[in-house]
């Protein structure tokens, strides 16, 4: 979904892998065998099945199987009349389909410990699995007819819409959750990201299972879809079964239209006033995409900026309890900084300080030999999972460079030299536009707009 918790923040962000547990939601199974990075890349098999695009890694010995079925397009599949039709969609799928409605389908998944799952961002879509090797013939027989033939009976769109309505209602309450909604509503202007893909309460009312089945018949196109299997699986075998089920859907002719850019060509600052103990601070910036040359240097210059603001405002000035700086991995992407404090303006001065200091000051060869040391555990804590690694190579594929990326990402940074993170400091890290909820007379505008 749009809205991600800000607790995550406390304990330390994984801030790449956190679209995969937007769009790709099912719970993943501890994993034993860990080849080097290189050696993975040499594990993953890729074909085709009447234009659908599959990958398969196999981990040799692994007990579980996760897959995921992609669907190109997000916000791009929708506009503001029936913005989340395909998140209630999905949803609706997964309580049921014809040859497994809902009792059926839950004691089903019980009895083979799987589960399935979906979900919905701005860049794609996708319905998951997560199931034991012994039980993959059976789990799989569920995952393609819920894909494939859904029931969309009534009452499983209902649950489904009660689902969602809740969590739509709940943005508001909490002040993270609606920072994160200020935000998409006032950088998201003019842009297909403004197409809300979780939905509105005023759509996801009103959508019928007819609407449900014609847009479910228009998306499950081979041309749309990417399909990711990851586990102790022959990719042979995958093949196979994939021409008994989904590769018969019709190819189709899909074309992904690229995005426009996001508009930072100015400053901005907008505050939505509110009693509260403490003022929620997010201030957004241009940040390159997965696909750039530049994502990597960009991927130091965020993280520096993050260890510098959290000690010159958390340890040093003790301004705030967990004040941070993120970079996005979407399509059209963005990176920021937050901050919750009761003195913003001194808060904010100390980090655009430090954003300015990486635009003006060298870092040192061994501060990036250090993130790269920290991004290695990430790597290997974030691995752990089937499910993980399948929404890692479906990310790459759909919005990077490509799959064989996820496996270069390291050496990647290693190579990023001092000067080309002060040049992407420079280039991304200047008009930024801040959301502010809190004690409006508390904001100093000058301070908030100095940065360009």
């Amino acid at each position: 979904m749009r809205v991600v918790s800000r607790q995550s923040s406390v304990v330390g962000k994984i801030v790449l892998l956190t679209f995969i547990y937007l769009s790709f939601v099912t719970t993943g199974f501890a994993q034993t065998s860990k080849p080097s990075i290189a050696e993975q890349a040499n594990l993953v098999t890729e074909f085709d099945v009447n234009g659908l695009k599959v990958l398969v890694k196999r981990r040799p010995n692994s007990p579980t199987v996760a897959a995921g079925l992609f669907i190109r397009g997000g916000a791009r599949n929708i506009t503001d009349k029936n913005a989340g039709i395909e998140n209630l969609m999905l949803s609706a799928a997964t309580e049921g389909s014809k040859k497994f409605p809902r009792e059926t389908l839950r004691r089903e998944l019980a009895r083979t410990g799987s589960s399935v799952g979906s979900g919905v961002n701005n860049d794609y879509s996708a319905l998951s699995l997560a199931t034991t090797r012994q039980n993959f013939d059976r789990s799989w027989e569920i995952f393609t007819d819920i894909a494939l033939n859904p029931a969309f009976a009534a009452e499983d769109i209902q649950r489904a819409r009660d689902q969602i309505s809740t969590g739509l209602r709940e943005q508001e309450t909490s002040s993270d959750n609606f920072l994160q909604v200020l935000q998409d509503r006032i950088i998201y202007v003019n842009h297909p990201y403004a197409n809300d893909v979780s939905g509105t309460l005023e759509t996801i009312s009103h959508f019928t299972a007819k609407d449900l089945i014609d847009f479910h018949q228009k998306l499950m196109q081979t041309s749309r879809l990417l399909l990711v299997v990851v586990g102790d699986i022959d990719p042979k075998d995958v093949q196979t079964r994939v021409a008994a089920t989904l590769g018969k859907l019709s190819r189709g002719d899909y074309k992904e239209s690229p995005l426009p850019p996001l508009d930072f060509s100015k400053a901005t600052l907008d505050v939505t006033s509110r009693t509260l103990p403490t003022n929620y601070i997010q201030g957004v910036f241009n940040a390159p995409s997965p696909a750039s040359p530049d994502y990597y240097a960009m991927r130091v210059a965020v993280a520096v900026l993050n260890s510098r603001v959290n000690q010159e405002v958390r340890e040093k000035r003790q301004l705030s309890y967990a004040p941070s700086a993120e970079l996005g991995s979407s399509a059209a992407n963005t990176a920021n900084i937050y901050v919750t404090a009761v003195d913003a303006n001194q808060s904010v001065s100390v980090m655009l300080n430090e954003v300015n200091n990486l635009k003006t000051k060298l870092i040192n060869e061994e501060t990036i030999d250090g993130i790269s040391g920290h991004f290695l555990t990430l790597y290997y804590i974030d691995q752990q999972t089937n499910a993980a690694q399948a929404g890692e190579l479906a990310k790459y594929e759909l919005i990077g460079s490509g799959w064989r990326s996820a496996f270069i990402f390291l050496d990647k940074i290693r190579e990023v030299k001092p000067a080309e993170v002060q040049a992407v400091a420079q280039k991304y890290m200047k008009n930024i536009r801040f959301v502010v909820i809190g004690n409006q007379s508390a904001i100093n505008k000058e301070i908030f707009l100095q940065n360009n």
